[in-house]
């Protein structure tokens, strides 16, 4: 025993000693090692030192090479060699700094996160597995080395998310001066792709005219509600500058439309025709074929209330199904749920209010519990069931339909001034990191 640890000793030492001289060596610019015949050989040479790690001259013709292979692929011109490599070292730098901070944290994507990204990218090229294989190689690496350049932006991308978005700070005045700023009618407004069919009139008709004119509007619109194909009518009957195209405007924000529609496009259905309406150039008439990002949101709440019995040592679950049910029995015999949840009710939060957990939104608990919640009827009091908190019984007391829209429409000004803020604010972090560490380039 005292032989084997007396040679683990002179291993570690051995091993430090050795750790020590590469330190060292490095401080040269160059990563040597020493081989069985003494002769000194060169491993890689040092482009620069990041705190206790090294950026090798191989990542640096390796990141710069792969540059150029996309930058003539896009059929763009590089830069000089010296300004292309300053750049590029720059970033290895900052990436190394952040890939350290996310060691810190314990931030790493999982092995689903790495599969998924590289499937997004296989997509997105348009090939299949032997195609994606081929063009990997043809950029001169491999399944694994691509691999692992994805596990390493997804890092960096976690932790600059994760640790950056924390330090933007937006107050409700930030809010509410967005709201009210013009730019926020672009960013916030959804999108519409609407149809179109312009029955035109000149400013000079007479009323006789404007009758004929809405007449015909008319009978198109009626065509329409009846089911005739709007393209076909657009491309027979309409003046409108895109009738060739069957009318389609394509995705157009609100403050891109004319003022007209975009003041009836928020009332259309998806599908929807709206009835002929007058503008100085005649009369339109409108469909709305889609729409995304729109703010309101009704979200549908549910009031209700539970007992909560949670697993120990002492009870086991076939005792808190026991126990649940006799507090079933004795509510539907005309017991007070509240009472018994006051008193047995093992949820701190909702125990003194009777098990009451006021008006929920879907998402606001966890699924084995949300999924009992909305299979019940109003009044009705569950059979005992579980979930990661124990074993629960409910009684839904009521049901309503919440205009959320404000809610929604703050979150999602909150989201833009974030994305706004972010970029500025990842520099000032990468800074901040760069000011604290100890960084010497070698080239």
């Amino acid at each position: 025993m005292k032989l084997l640890q007396l040679a683990l000793i002179r291993s570690l030492l051995a091993f430090r000693a050795m750790r020590t001289a590469m330190i060292a060596l490095s401080a040269v610019g160059v990563l040597m090692t020493a081989p069985a015949h003494g002769a000194i050989e060169t491993i890689d040479k040092v482009a620069a030192i990041v705190n206790k790690s090294v950026i090798t001259q191989t990542e640096l013709d390796a990141r710069i090479k792969e540059v150029k292979i996309i930058t003539l692929q896009r059929g763009l011109q590089l830069p000089p060699l010296d300004v292309l490599t300053e750049q590029i070292l720059e970033q290895l730098i900052n990436e190394s700094l952040q890939m350290t901070t996310a060691l810190r944290y314990g931030v790493s994507p999982s092995d689903e996160e790495i599969h998924d990204a590289l499937a997004r990218i296989r997509l997105s090229r348009k090939l299949n597995d032997e195609d994606f294989l081929l063009s990997l190689i043809t950029q001169g690496t491999t399944l694994e080395e691509f691999k692992r350049t994805i596990q390493r932006q997804l890092t960096i991308d976690n932790i600059s998310q994760g640790l950056v978005r924390s330090r933007i700070r937006i107050s409700e005045q930030d809010i509410d001066n967005f709201l009210k700023s013009a730019d926020a009618k672009f960013w916030i407004s959804p999108d519409y792709q609407l149809s179109h069919i312009l029955i035109a009139l000149p400013q000079s008709a007479n009323s006789i005219a404007a009758q004929e004119a809405e007449g015909e509007a008319n009978e198109i619109y009626q065509k329409l509600v009846n089911g005739a194909n709007f393209e076909e009518l657009a491309l027979a009957k309409s003046d409108g500058p895109l009738a060739l195209q069957g009318g389609n405007l394509g995705w157009r924000k609100t403050s891109d439309l004319p003022t007209l529609f975009a003041e009836m496009a928020p009332d259309l259905s998806k599908g929807e025709v709206a009835k002929p309406a007058r503008s100085q150039a005649g009369f339109h008439i409108i469909k709305l074929n889609d729409k995304r990002g729109e703010t309101k949101e009704i979200v549908n709440q549910t009031k209700a209330r539970h007992i909560l019995i949670e697993l120990s040592e002492i009870v086991d679950a076939e005792q808190a199904q026991e126990t649940l049910r006799g507090f079933r029995q004795e509510v539907l015999d005309g017991g007070d749920f509240s009472v018994l949840a006051k008193k047995h009710s093992e949820d701190i939060g909702s125990k003194l209010t009777g098990g009451d957990l006021g008006w929920a939104s879907p998402g606001q608990f966890v699924p084995e519990f949300e999924k009992i919640m909305q299979e019940m009827a109003i009044d009705e009091i569950s059979e005992p069931f579980k979930s990661p908190f124990g074993w629960h019984i409910m009684q839904v007391l009521e049901r309503r339909n919440e205009d959320m829209t404000e809610q929604a429409l703050r979150a999602k000004a909150r989201s833009v001034i974030t994305s706004r803020r972010f970029e500025d604010e990842l520099q000032l972090w990468i800074q901040e990191m760069r000011d604290d560490a100890f960084i010497e380039t070698k080239i």
